[in-house]
Parts: structure tokens; C-alpha cells; sequence
């Protein structure tokens, strides 16, 4: 059996299968998504979903699904699986499923009597376009295959139903057809490797709901144009290729296009492989001269704190510098516009959070680790000065250095951490004043100043930052650590915020902190009693006023609950780092352990990769985007970091 194998037992189980769901994108920002039997369970899913740019800076459904048959003695099995009205499927393809694999691509083998059929798909890592490549593996009698698309030419947030806007007429391209629903779309491109006929029969496929949009509060039902549908014969041991994108193939190179896609693929074997291609799928290039990170799919784009938080995870710790410079080369103007007049970024979005500074800093501290102090000093010192100067100047314009060292910010009126969920606009949780994660971030990052400015020997640099850190080091001491031993989350004038939050565990996993060795254990054991869970780090204790541990119900609901209890793998990994750091050899075990529990997560729910919360109580159900670079990074990075662990040990 393979690390991402399942048999038909789950498959033809729809409480089971359409629980658990695939992904795979381009490096463009565009993606394939849906349940591991087809069966779109989300407005966000579909067989092929891109960018649109001059529609805005969503994705778009384009096909959404194509429905296979097979054809023998004029009986007719349709492959294909939509949920209407009812909690009714129509057709019932999933009854003929036998296998998944996801193993390189994502592979389905079907059982029509004595027809078996394999389809294998990849999305071409650049351009918008998937291939899906048929196999009869068996038949006994003449085979026919059918194919109908089912487009949308929507929005991704959106649902259409039938109109008379529609564009119903469509032209022939060398073996398939290319159309387009609307104006400003890109066209189609309906292809096969070999010939077929193309029979028009323009339908509308009404009320297909989508389960996920309905947990969710959100309209769920949609209709869906279909064309009209292609038929080809196929003979065994034949593979048919079909192309779905926005530009012309020759039908002559889709076999070799498929199979060099398949060869660049890293095989999902193992843990660490599942995480190393989930990574990869975060990469974003809008064009050959940018290189970014998504936050997440489907719904998320860049966004500055998560785009620091995950370029360690997602570069270094698969041992891929080059994508971490080429990041930080893009990212870098934009943060030195941000500093010089304010200036927001069009791709990197929320770049004003107070807090992104430091995470850069953080991030190109992980550079040194692995690549060296002096290079990351050549590559990235003047930026990390400039950084460093720019806060202890006052020039951020919600980020001030008070005279006891620490730093202050105003979010009482609007989010301004990574705990950002709002009502109407209000932050649910307004966390204002001195942040303890904030000023964690602060300490950590003068101190790493402060070591490139020794290694640089300058010596009135490094005099002038040490007074500051001392100065820091004091106040935060005196300011967040209280007299049940662990950290108050913010203090603003004369409010203390007493909730038992994880924030607090900055202090502790950061490579500098101000606070000594007892003191971080006393904060691990508090968070290790009260947050820790098996999928994540709780955003809220029990114990504390306002735990709301399910992400679950109205659209209000789940953004009460987001960080007021929910449990964050990404969080988990900064606590295994803090729990290495304290415990060096003797926690590895521990360490092991506790990712045996996200480790199952790879079977489940996005398979293959993390999703981006759970809730904070069992059964510790999965919520959120389907699949998060934080907790993917972050993840990786608690791998990277057992490694040098394991190899000091048999040393």
C-alpha cells in the first residue's frame, strides 16, 4: 500500500471520499481542485481555475468538471459525480472507482465490467492548462469514451446560473474546440491527442450544490453550461491525452508535455515529500522577474506576515536558497517603498502591519543560520540595518519605540496582528498597546543587528544597539512577566490583558529572548498544559474567558471562533523549536511524537498537505483554507531542525 493510495472501500463511501480533498497549481496562481471522486464540493473548486487580470485579482472557474463515459454495445457508463438537491448524486461515477493514487500525479483507476480505466492529471507548472491522460488498461469489446465539460467563467467567490448572456458559439481547433462563455474572459481550448468528433448540444445543468458552501452560510447551489460533448474510440492499452487551457496545443506534443510534466514531479512518499511538494505549490511567479509566496489556498493571495513567516519553511528547509533570495529580491522593493513614503504594495498585500518588519528580519536570520552570517550580512546587512533604523527612528506609522525600549502600536480600531479576524470592521480580538509577540520580535531582531554589527566590526553600532537591547530586556521582563509565571498577551496603558494566549511562545522559540532558561520552561509548561493540542498551538485556553473552540456554523460564527480557541499547526512548529531549544537531545522523542498527529492530517481533508486550522477540542476537525503555507513551513522547518538534532546524536 502507498503513503497516498486508496482503495474502493473509502472511494465509494461519499461520507468519506468527498471529505477528503486534492489540490495542485501552477507557479501563476492558477490551481486544479476537487474531492478525490470528482465531485465538486466548493464553489472553489474546479478542473481548471486561473487568474483573470483584467477581471480583477481573483481566480476564476473556468472548467469545471468533465464528465467521462464509456461506451460498449451502446450502454453507456458515465465516470462523472454531481450533488443536487436532496443530498442526491447524479451520475453515480463513483461506484466505479477501485483506486487513488496521489502518490507523483493523481491517478483514478475505474471498473466498468471488464473495462478498466486509468486517468492521470497534472497542471503544466507554467501556463494555465490541465492534462489529464486516459489509459484503457482492459476491455474486452470496441470501447467509445465520451467527454463532457461543464464550464462556468466565473468568479471564485461567486455562483452563476443560466442566463441568455451566455456566448454559445465556439470554433474548431485542430482535434477539439475553443470557447468563451463572456467577454474579458480568455478563450478555452478544448483538446485531444487524437482525432474526435465534437457533437454541439448547448445545455444548462442546473441547482449542482456544493456541501462546503452550505456549512459554510454562503449560497451553495449553481447551474453549469455544458456545450455539448466529444466522443473518440480507444483501443486497450491506449492512452488518449485531453488539454484544457487558455492558449492552442499541438495535439501532437501533449504526451510528451504530460509525461515531462510527471517526470519534474518529487514523489508524495513519505511526510517530509508530502510537505516538500505542498510548499512548491505556494510558489507564485505573475511573471519571469517576480517570484512570491501564496498564504494559502484557494482563497488567499500574498500577505507580507505570512509571506515571512513561510519563506524559511518553504525554501531553506527543502534546501532551496536560490527561491529564497529570488523572493527576498522581489519582496525588497517594496518594503523599502513601504519605508520611504508609506507606499502600498500591488502583490504583496498588508505590508503597513507593524509587525512585518520584524518578520522579515526573522526570515533573513534563518538565511544566516543555513547559509552563513558573513553572506546573509553581504546579500541582506544594509536592509536589516536600514529596518532597524527605520523603527528606532519613529518612522512607522503605527509602530513607536518607547523610551523604556519596547514597542507600542494602536489596534483597538483595526487588526493589526496575525490574529485579525473582524465583525463589520472591528477587530474580535483588539490587541493594542505593547504586544508581547511584537516586542519578542523586537529583542530578537536587535540582537541579530547586533551580531552582523560585530562581524562587521563596528564597534559604535554595536555599543549603540546593545544599550537598547539592555533598556529592552529590562522593560519586557518588567512588563509582560507576571506572577503565575507566564506572559501577559498586550497591555494597553493601564488595561492587562490576563487570556493565556500562545503569543507568549515567541519569547521563548525566537534565537534571542529576554528572558532566562527557568523562565521559558515555566512559559512551555503552561502552554504545554492549557494549548497544547495534537494538531496545533489553541489561539485561546480553556481557562480563559471567551474559548470558543469549533470552527463551525455561520460566517459570524467561525470568524468568533477563528482566534478564540481554534488550534494552528503553524504555531505548533514554534513550539517544538522552543521545546528543542530547552530540552536539546532529550526532547527529540517528544518532538517525533507530537507530529505523528499532523502527519495523519496528510490522508485527510487536502491530502497531501496542511490545512490551515482545527478545532481546539476532538475530534480536532479541520477548518479553513484547504491548505496553509504557514503550517506547511513551519512544519518543515521542526523536520529540518530534527535532522541537525538526529545527526548530532550519532555523532
Amino acid at each position: 500500500m502507498g503513503y497516498l493510495k486508496f482503495d474502493k472501500t473509502l472511494l465509494i463511501n461519499l461520507e468519506e471520499s468527498l471529505t477528503r480533498e486534492m489540490l495542485r497549481t501552477n507557479r501563476g496562481g492558477g490551481y486544479h481542485s476537487t474531492t478525490l471522486v470528482g465531485c465538486n464540493t466548493r464553489k472553489y473548486h474546479g478542473l481548471l481555475v486561473i487568474p483573470v487580470p483584467n477581471l480583477g485579482e481573483d481566480d476564476h472557474v473556468i472548467l469545471s468538471s468533465l464528465d467521462e463515459t464509456v461506451i460498449q454495445h451502446g450502454a453507456e457508463f458515465n465516470m462523472g459525480v454531481h450533488q443536487y438537491g436532496g443530498c442526491h448524486f447524479s451520475p453515480n461515477g463513483h461506484k466505479y472507482v477501485r483506486q487513488y493514487d496521489s502518490e507523483t500525479v493523481p491517478r483514478t483507476i475505474y471498473r466498468i465490467g471488464g473495462v478498466i480505466l486509468a486517468k492521470e492529471k497534472v497542471l503544466t507548472t507554467y501556463g494555465n492548462c490541465i492534462l489529464i491522460k486516459y489509459t484503457l488498461l482492459d476491455a474486452h469489446s470496441p470501447t467509445t469514451l465520451r467527454f463532457k465539460p461543464f464550464m462556468a467563467f466565473r468568479n471564485v467567490n461567486s455562483l452563476t446560473s443560466e442566463n441568455s448572456q451566455v456566448n454559445k458559439n465556439y470554433e474548431v481547433v485542430e482535434n477539439g474546440i475553443k470557447t468563451c462563455m463572456y467577454n474579458g474572459y480568455p478563450d478555452l481550448y478544448m483538446q485531444f491527442s487524437k482525432a474526435n468528433e465534437f457533437f454541439f448540444q448547448p445545455d444548462w445543468y442546473k441547482n449542482i450544490e456544493y456541501t462546503k458552501e452550505q456549512e459554510r452560510g454562503f449560497p451553495y447551489k449553481e447551474d453549469l453550461y455544458v456545450p455539448g460533448y466529444f466522443e473518440l474510440k480507444i483501443k486497450k492499452g491506449e492512452s488518449v491525452y485531453f488539454s484544457g487551457g487558455d492558449t492552442f496545443i499541438e495535439p501532437a506534443t501533449l504526451a510528451d508535455r504530460f509525461e515531462e510534466e510527471v517526470r519534474s514531479r518529487t514523489p508524495r512518499t513519505n511526510f517530509y515529500n508530502c510537505l516538500k511538494n505542498s510548499a512548491q505549490q505556494f510558489y507564485y511567479r505573475p511573471t519571469e522577474n517576480d517570484a512570491y509566496l501564496l498564504a494559502g489556498y484557494p482563497w488567499f493571495k500574498v500577505r507580507a506576515r505570512d509571506l515571512f513567516i513561510s519563506l524559511p519553511g518553504c525554501t531553506l528547509s527543502i534546501d532551496d536558497p536560490v527561491r529564497f533570495e529570488k523572493i527576498i529580491t522581489t519582496a525588497t522593493p517594496a518594503v523599502r517603498n513601504f519605508m520611504k513614503d508609506g507606499s502600498a504594495d500591488k502583490v504583496i498585500k498588508e505590508i503597513e502591519m507593524p509587525d512585518v518588519l520584524l518578520w522579515m528580519i526573522w526570515s533573513l536570520q534563518q538565511y544566516s543560520k543555513q547559509e552563513g552570517l558573513a553572506k546573509c550580512n553581504e546579500k541582506y546587512g544594509e536592509l536589516i540595518q536600514d529596518i532597524i533604523n527605520y523603527i528606532k527612528e519613529n518612522k512607522h506609522p503605527n509602530l513607536q519605540l518607547d523610551k523604556n525600549g519596547l514597542l507600542t502600536s494602536e489596534g483597538k480600531d483595526k487588526a493589526i496582528t496575525w490574529m485579525n479576524s473582524t465583525i463589520n470592521g472591528k477587530p474580535i480580538v483588539s490587541r493594542s498597546g505593547y504586544i508581547v509577540e511584537f516586542n519578542s520580535l523586537w529583542y530578537n531582531a536587535l540582537k541579530f543587528a547586533s551580531e552582523l554589527a560585530v562581524l562587521k566590526e563596528d564597534t559604535a553600532r554595536t555599543e549603540e544597539l546593545e544599550v537598547i537591547v539592555t533598556k529592552t530586556s529590562a522593560s519586557f521582563i518588567e512588563t509582560f512577566v507576571n506572577g503565575y509565571g507566564y506572559l501577559f498577551d498586550y497591555i494597553d496603558g493601564s488595561y492587562i490583558d490576563w487570556s493565556v494566549r500562545p503569543n507568549m511562545l515567541f519569547a521563548i522559540a525566537l534565537d534571542y529572548s529576554p528572558l532566562n532558561r527557568q523562565q521559558k520552561r515555566v512559559i512551555l509548561n503552561i502552554i504545554t498544559k492549557e494549548l497544547l493540542t495534537a494538531k496545533g498551538i489553541r489561539s485561546l485556553s480553556p481557562n480563559s474567558e471567551g474559548y470558543r473552540p469549533y470552527y463551525a456554523g455561520t460566517q459570524k460564527d467561525r470568524d468568533l471562533a477563528y482566534h478564540q480557541g481554534t488550534a494552528w499547526p503553524w504555531l505548533l512548529g514554534f513550539y517544538l523549536e522552543a521545546y528543542l531549544r530547552l530540552y536539546q537531545l532529550s526532547g527529540i522523542s517528544f518532538v517525533e511524537r507530537m507530529l505523528i498527529g499532523l502527519e495523519d492530517e496528510i490522508g485527510l481533508h487536502c491530502i497531501g498537505t496542511l490545512s490551515e486550522l482545527f478545532d481546539g477540542n476532538p475530534p480536532f476537525k479541520s477548518g479553513g483554507a484547504t491548505s496553509f503555507a504557514m503550517n506547511v513551513a513551519s512544519v518543515l522547518r521542526v523536520l529540518k531542525l530534527l535532522e541537525s538534532y538526529n545527526r548530532i546524536e550519532i555523532e
